[in-house]
């Protein structure tokens, strides 16, 4: 019996003693609050909020001024280059054309009667001059003849000026009777409409602004970077984005182009001195704007929407990394220091490189296995 007790009693010691050491071992690394390294992708980028807007779109106003008798769209519609969006009643624009003609009829009258006086002043001037040769009228009559040929010619010049002011007025007249049929300058959506049937439009101070037509695709990215990041980004670098409907596609895009400036009220950059927009003195943020297109055949993006951007600097994929927050500077840029828990529950200070960042996650160059835990809360006392 007592031979049968000594293994059992040896298994439970040695069962013990192991418990004891996993114990123990887990006991120090609860002690830290650890992370594991680990492989993963990591992808360095620049963030930034911007807002969709067609790339192509023209505003349609009106250039003649009066009431809307007939819109042939709304919002939404589709339309073709060309096609009568717009009709403005045309009855004031119409009486001015009908004026000028009846204006030119008059004057090209007035200018048949006048070219008829001119021949007979001709006749009464060839015949004055016949008489002058044979001593039997006086030099008077003959210079009175010769006065009113250059009179009656005078009358004809001016009666043609006049035909031709008149006629210049009456195209200008047509054109704007022409205006009061608006046709679509591009073919597009009507994305806007701010006019309705029946309003008055006046055309004589500033262009009545109707309708928008727009090209849903491609579609710009208006994007917002922060002055600390604009310099990471390049014309041409790749880029994708979010939007805030509620789906998880990601668009895909180049940079088109950086704005060198960025916006200002204008009052500002009237003023000829004083401290530029955007120092550190001034407590505002510098966006610049940078542009980014996107294909939208399926017209799954609009405009004004909301879009998370990302500038993609750099990616890796299936690498080692860890926590950003497992690291601490170690005086060069692509060096940090690992607390490293050993297998003997010791923690030691490691150096290692590093490569790209995603601002929560960092690559491991060197200096770390996979596998191995790090602090999260580094020790001040830490052994070489």
């Amino acid at each position: 019996m007592s031979v049968l007790r000594r293994p059992v009693s040896l298994a439970i010691c040695i069962a013990s003693g192991l418990l004891f050491l996993t114990w123990r071992a887990f006991s120090q690394a609860d002690s830290h609050a650890t992370v594991q390294v680990r492989r993963g992708d990591i992808e360095s980028s620049v963030t930034a909020l911007g807002t969709l807007q067609p790339r192509r779109y023209v505003d349609v106003g009106a250039q003649a001024s009066g009431q809307i008798r007939k819109l042939h769209v709304e919002v939404g519609d589709q339309v073709e280059e060309g096609q009568l969006l717009v009709e403005i009643d045309p009855a004031t624009q119409r009486a001015r054309v009908d004026a000028g003609l009846f204006s030119i009829k008059t004057l090209e009258a007035q200018l048949e009667e006048q070219r008829a006086q001119h021949a007979l002043a001709r006749q009464q001037l060839l015949r004055q001059q016949r008489l002058a040769a044979g001593g039997a009228t006086r030099e008077e009559d003959v210079q009175a003849a010769q006065a009113q040929v250059r009179s009656t010619q005078a009358r004809i010049d001016m009666y043609q000026a006049q035909i031709g002011q008149a006629r210049a007025t009456l195209r200008s007249d047509e054109a704007e009777l022409g205006y009061t049929r608006i046709y679509a300058p591009i073919s597009g959506t009507v994305a806007a409409l701010n006019a309705r049937e029946g309003q008055t439009l006046n055309a004589q101070q500033q262009t009545p602004l109707i309708l928008r037509i727009a090209k849903l695709s491609p579609m710009t990215v208006w994007a917002q970077v922060s002055e600390a990041d604009i310099g990471r980004v390049k014309p041409g670098m790749q880029a994708y984005f979010t939007t805030l409907s509620g789906t998880n596609l990601r668009w895909t895009g180049a940079v088109r182009q950086i704005l060198p400036i960025p916006p200002r009220p204008l009052e500002q950059m009237s003023q000829g001195g004083g401290s530029p927009a955007g120092q550190s003195g001034s407590g505002r943020v510098v966006l610049y704007t940078v542009l980014l297109d996107v294909d939208n055949d399926d017209h799954a993006l609009m405009a004004e929407m909301t879009a998370q951007v990302f500038f993609v600097s750099g990616q890796a994929k299936d690498v080692l990394t860890v926590p950003l927050s497992a690291l601490s500077p170690a005086g060069e840029s692509d060096s940090q220091l690992a607390r490293v828990l050993d297998a003997d529950g010791e923690v030691r200070a490691r150096r290692i490189r590093t490569g790209l960042s995603d601002r929560l996650s960092v690559q491991v160059l060197s200096g770390l296995e996979e596998g191995e835990r790090l602090l999260l809360s580094p020790s001040a006392d830490l052994d070489g």
